[in-house]
This record gives C-alpha cells, structure tokens and sequence, in this order.
C-alpha cells in the first residue's frame, strides 16, 4: 500500500521560511519522479518542483524559482521542499506525489500518488 506523509507546513511571516517533508512508503523510491504541487482556494492544483529520484534534475515552477529548493533521501525515502523569501500568494495546500506516469511533470494528471497534503499560510 502506498503512503506519502507530508509534514512541516504552518504559518509564517512573509519573507519566512519552512521546510516541508515527505515520507513515502509503499513504493519504489527510485520510481523515476517525485513532486511537490500546491492548492490555493479556488484555484487549480500546480506543479511547484519536480525531482527524478535517481539522477536529481530538478525543475521548478517559474513562480518559485530561486526561493524553493527540493531535494530527497533516499537512505529516508523522504522527499523534501526547503522554501525561503515565503510570499502570501505562495498560500496553499502542499502536496508530495510519486508515481509518474509521463508527461509533463507539473501536471496532476501525470502522477497516480498523493499525500493528504500540508498548510502553508504566509501572511504579509
């Protein structure tokens, strides 16, 4: 049974920091893909980073270039996002997934996996 686990959301100044972790058991941690999306009320889920669990190359999302980092464990199977110079509009839902199906990477549609997510509130 796959599992992902987020943690290490909460509420922070803007300009703050937070790092957000993600505990993945279930599944072949060299599967390819991992990512991190987010979810702002009333707006569509969005691919925040990527990372390919064997070689790295990690993409990010033009909006969170240069303030987001996300890196992975693979001795932990834990896949993490260290966010800096937080913003109230980066407000959201966070959510780790696994499973690539192909595709664009931040799309939904290309990964099987999701945890229950994590809130991120940034206030100005």
């Amino acid at each position: 049974q796959v599992e992902l686990v987020e943690s290490g959301g909460g509420s922070v100044q803007s300009g703050g920091s937070l790092r957000l972790s993600c505990a993945a058991s279930g599944i072949n941690f060299s599967d390819r893909r991992m990512a991190w999306f987010r979810q702002a009320p009333g707006k569509e889920r969005e691919g925040v980073a990527t990372i390919h669990t064997a070689i790295g190359s990690p993409y990010y999302a033009d909006s969170v270039k240069g303030r987001f980092t996300i890196s992975l464990d693979n001795a932990k199977n834990t896949l993490y996002l260290q966010m800096g110079g937080l913003k109230p509009e980066d407000t959201a839902v966070y959510y780790c997934a696994a499973g690539f199906n192909g595709g664009r990477w931040d799309s939904p549609a290309a990964f099987r996996y999701w945890g229950q997510g994590t809130q991120v509130t940034v206030s100005s």
